[in-house]
């Protein structure tokens, strides 16, 4: 590897160090990214849209300002996941409705990041619309999980995890409805962050308070998610649930040593089935706080309501946002997301009222859950990375599950009680697929919940496992 490449290896927070000193520039690090981007994305398809040239002129603009005006990521380039707008480049959604859109205009998400000294290079895959915990479209194709190609990247932000892991960006942007910051953080052996609701400011669409999706933070190790947790986080009058900055910075917070007193583990939650291996990796990491001399007890709140809960509110979401575009392009919808619209436009009043309920009911448990407890861990996700081929799990451990979705129970049940949680790297499964640990804090707890990850992430000894090149499977076809 040659020395500007030795670059991919460095962590966010180095690479952010050395911007500051002028010891590499914004400029550097595109051109070493270009080049890695043509090494291994190939195999993976991970950052199918690029913008360089674009990126190229922000960079320049940027090393026009003296370094301390540059912002907290000083040049730093960062993808930006497919779902959401970037003025002048194309913004698919993975959906062939979609395919030759230009945004006229970024989110405020982007906005926000390039304000802080982001720098945009590319648009990571996603599933049509995030529809669904495997990355394919039909734009685009399938992006393949780099530990073994023959493997789903799971989603809906399975391209920025693998652009991670391999080593085609340092940070990355991604959004999380039902796991999607988690899920594919889990398989591709990296971090990634649901804050929450209201921590990182978005432009509204189609509803004011819609809430189940927060956009949020991926990186390879916990300080450096934390860095891009601070570059995102801010309120701004455009989204009126955006939360002010914190006085304190969360990577001050990830390095703080702050220890939890008493963790809970869970398996399974209480409303899913679970894969034995993964269930035995998560425990056994879980159980090692025990040496920062926490009490560790297997408990979880009262989650019953999730799956139905999940189901209608899913459902009225995708009635609200793609109503319109099932009336007038069904025939370029995929299955699912015609499934989901479907079901919303069929919801009762009634229903909604009860799922309401349901999820407040839930999170008021969870709330005095946490008055007993620090973290809440449990699987990332439930089984380790599947076949590509296969378009979601239908089973696990001997249980059919009812939809495509179900199998998410672990994740989105954490989204509805409004909590942050993070996919934390645990281990591996004895065919060498990563494993990731989920760890919930109470809602606005994202300080406690980096404070503990970093400790956990020491202990397990995983940090600087990625990035890695693509790694052919057994089960890869000719």
């Amino acid at each position: 590897m040659s020395a500007d490449q030795a670059l991919v290896q460095a962590t966010a927070c180095a690479i952010v160090d050395r911007l500051r000193t002028g010891e590499v520039t914004p400029l550097d690090l595109l051109d070493v990214l270009e080049r890695r981007i043509s090494e291994v994305d190939g195999p993976v398809n991970a950052l199918p849209i690029q913008c360089f040239d674009r990126a190229r002129t922000r960079a320049r603009a940027l090393m026009q300002k003296p370094v301390g005006g540059r912002g907290l990521l000083a040049g730093m380039p960062i993808p930006i996941k497919d779902l959401t707008n970037v003025e002048g480049v194309r913004t698919t959604q993975g959906s062939p409705i979609y395919r030759d859109n230009v945004a006229a205009r970024s989110d405020l998400l982007v906005e926000h990041l390039e304000d802080n000294g982001g720098v945009i290079y590319a648009k990571s895959n996603t599933p049509e619309f995030g529809a669904g915990a495997n990355t394919f479209n039909e734009v685009f194709g399938a992006t393949r999980n780099p530990w073994d190609l023959s493997r789903s990247a799971a989603g809906s932000s399975g391209g920025a995890a693998v652009a991670l892991a391999t080593g085609m960006a340092w940070l990355a942007h991604g959004t999380d409805m039902g796991g999607s910051l988690r899920n594919p953080a889990s398989f591709c052996g990296i971090v990634g962050l649901r804050p929450s609701i209201g921590r990182v400011a978005h432009s509204p669409a189609f509803k004011i308070d819609r809430n189940l999706t927060v956009h949020g933070p991926m990186a390879r190790n916990v300080e450096d998610l934390a860095l891009l947790l601070d570059a995102m986080s801010g309120e701004h009058q455009a989204d009126p649930l955006s939360l002010p900055l914190l006085p304190t910075s969360f990577l001050s917070a990830a390095r703080s040593g702050q220890r939890p007193k008493r963790v809970a583990y869970s398996p399974d939650l209480g409303i899913t089935p679970v894969d034995p291996e993964v269930a035995t990796i998560t425990r056994k990491a879980a159980l090692r706080f025990a040496e920062t001399g926490a009490i560790v007890e297997e408990a979880h709140p009262d989650l019953r309501e999730a799956h139905e809960c999940f189901h209608v509110l899913r459902a009225f979401d995708f009635a609200i946002s793609k109503a319109a575009l099932l009336r007038s392009k069904r025939d370029q919808l995929k299955p699912e997301v015609i499934w989901n619209i479907e079901e919303g436009l069929k919801l009762s009043v009634e229903q909604l009222e009860r799922a309401e309920a349901q999820r407040v009911a839930m999170t008021a448990r969870t709330l005095e859950f946490f008055g007993t407890y620090d973290l809440l861990l449990t699987p990332a996700t439930i089984v380790a990375p599947f076949p590509v081929e296969n378009r979601y799990v239908a089973e696990c451990a001997g249980h059919q599950f009812d939809n495509y979705v179900e199998w998410l129970g672990i994740v989105y049940a954490i989204t509805l009680v409004c909590c942050p949680a993070l996919s934390l790297p645990c281990g591996f499964t004895a065919s060498g697929l990563p494993v990731g640990l989920q760890m919930v804090a109470a809602p606005r707890g994202e300080a406690q919940l980096l404070a503990g990850a970093k400790l956990l992430e020491d202990i397990l000894g995983l940090r600087g496992t990625t990035p890695i090149d693509p790694r052919p499977g057994k089960q890869v076809k000719p």
